[in-house]
């Protein structure tokens, strides 16, 4: 791939001074600056709301600046939109992908940078190739694994030649091994003199792979430091200016209670022509305990929650029971009478109504079962605000109030919110997936702390989460799911990362033939 000018080793190959961007009250950046030498991985790191996504945004000309300058190869960078961006020089891999499943690999690249998807297909396998990204330009999106998905969206970023790399979370979706091989690639664009902006929570990939990390706090630049010197609890004091207390995961009853939670023998067939069937999924949760699944995106969680929680029905009777009640063929709101609450994946149009204020999304959850909140059919608005400021008390949810719409709340604030709207009912079985999603360390702590002490007060819980670090820290015990099958689970102290990210591979017998029960 050819390369542009490449800067002296003195000079920054990107410069950021005095970047501030004001959203009414609230002023994201402060005066923010910031330097990126060539071939440098760079980390951005903060608590949620301390304004990276702003910053890196600007950089990318998705929202314009306030105030301030960027400059790229000593060259002043005014860009307007991503488009202007990428001709300049700068590209960004979104935490989230952008990619269409019916298309091919090829023509999603086409549909990006413009051209025809047969005329990008030889560029795409020879910068696939190089980068130790393989990719079939022939493939249909549909078919390919979240780690593969984040190859195209990689390469497709690769293919305008970008000098500055912005990455958003990258590896919030990989097995261990897939990141591994990730950092790889990274380490041989910087070879090449590239400069990368690496946006993580977890810290210690930061100290593995980072060679420089600027700290924002309230928008404003607090630290820049070198990882490699720092320890992940000095990078989190650095970010939340105090340190954050270890969850402490008091063992579990010598004899655990009675399945609080019991699934036997769960299939469905796929929900749609991208979804992922279930074949046989057994598992029981006790009073007392955390079962975690782990498994890498797509593999099936979506679904296994949406059966768990009500939100599609088991095919027989006899497949779920809550609190000893079979709840089958009920739902969601008979599962929550019988002592369950969930929290899905996507909290904002699932877990969350958009435009609806906080204390209408309590009452979403809670109408039917407080009967507080709804006597013969009259909503008590006083006690439904009360509550949400409880929750916002509680839980830190910071620039909330009871009357705000959830769409107000950044990201990590709004994951608070509905985590903390689940815990105060004091389930009897919690059903969570992704628990700490984009969110940051100091927040990430609280919740599954509380997660673990809603467990030893003896609560069933069971966490779906991709975050090996969060499993291995609350979970008493560890299943995987894959392609829609889940393995029998193990108790924490008798396996490793190494083991379950190979399972979270597929690498475990299966008992079902694919197609079965589909």
């Amino acid at each position: 791939m050819e390369q542009g000018q490449s800067p002296s080793a003195e000079t920054p190959l990107l410069q950021v001074r005095g970047i501030t961007r004001r959203f009414g009250e609230v002023v994201a950046n402060d005066a923010v600056s910031l330097s990126v030498m060539p071939g440098q991985i760079h980390a951005v790191l903060g608590e949620n709301g301390a304004g990276k996504s702003t910053l890196v945004r600007i950089i990318y000309g998705v929202i314009r600046p306030d105030a301030g300058t960027i400059s790229l190869n000593g060259r002043p960078l005014r860009v307007t939109s991503p488009a202007e961006a990428r001709r300049a020089g700068v590209g960004m891999v979104f935490q989230h992908f952008s990619l269409f499943e019916p298309f091919t690999v090829a023509q999603n690249i086409a549909l990006a940078l413009g051209g025809k998807a047969a005329a990008l297909a030889d560029r795409i396998r020879d910068v696939s190739r190089a980068y130790g990204l393989p990719l079939d330009p022939d493939a249909l999106v549909a078919d390919l694994s979240v780690g593969e998905r984040q190859r195209v969206e990689i390469v497709r970023c690769l293919l305008a030649d970008p000098r500055v790399i912005i990455l958003d979370e990258p590896t919030s979706v990989l097995t261990p091994q897939e990141a591994e091989g990730l950092f790889a690639t990274l380490r041989t664009l910087a070879g090449e003199g590239r400069a990368i902006i690496y946006i993580t929570h977890r810290l210690r990939e930061v100290r593995e792979l980072c060679d420089a990390a600027t700290i924002l706090r309230h928008g404003r630049v607090v630290a820049s430091v070198d990882p490699k010197t720092e320890t992940a609890a000095s990078l989190a004091r650095h970010m939340v200016g105090a340190d954050i207390p270890a969850v402490r995961a008091a063992p579990p009853a010598e004899r655990p209670g009675a399945p609080l939670l019991h699934v036997r023998d769960l299939t469905l067939p796929a929900d749609g022509p991208f979804g992922v069937a279930l074949y046989g999924v057994s598992l029981d949760v006790r009073g007392g305990e955390v079962l975690a699944i782990a498994g890498v995106a797509g593999n099936g969680q979506r679904e296994l929650f949406r059966a768990l929680s009500g939100e599609r029905l088991a095919q027989a009777r006899g497949v779920i029971c809550i609190g000893g009640h079979d709840v089958s063929l009920a739902g969601i709101n008979a599962r929550r009478a019988a002592g369950a609450a969930f929290v899905p994946e996507e909290r904002l149009g699932h877990a969350a109504v958009p435009h609806m204020s906080l204390a209408g999304n309590l009452l979403l959850t809670r109408h039917a079962v407080d009967r507080d909140l709804v006597r013969r059919g009259v909503i008590s608005w006083r006690r439904a605000r009360q509550r949400t400021q409880r929750i916002i008390d509680e839980h830190d949810v910071r620039a909330a109030r009871p009357d705000r719409p959830a769409a107000a709340l950044s990201g990590g604030n709004l994951q608070k919110f509905v985590m903390g709207r689940a815990l105060d009912r004091h389930p009897k079985v919690l059903v969570v997936n992704q628990p700490t999603w984009g969110v940051d360390a100091a927040a990430a702590a609280a919740i599954r702390q509380r997660l673990v002490d809603l467990a030893r007060a003896g609560a069933a819980v069971l966490v779906i989460s991709q975050d090996l670090d969060e499993i291995f820290q609350i979970a008493d015990r560890i299943a995987v799911i894959s392609r829609g099958e889940l393995s029998p689970a193990v108790a924490v102290e008798e396996t490793d990362r190494e083991r379950i990210g190979l399972a979270m591979a597929g690498g475990f017998e299966r008992r079902h033939a694919p197609g079965a029960g589909a």
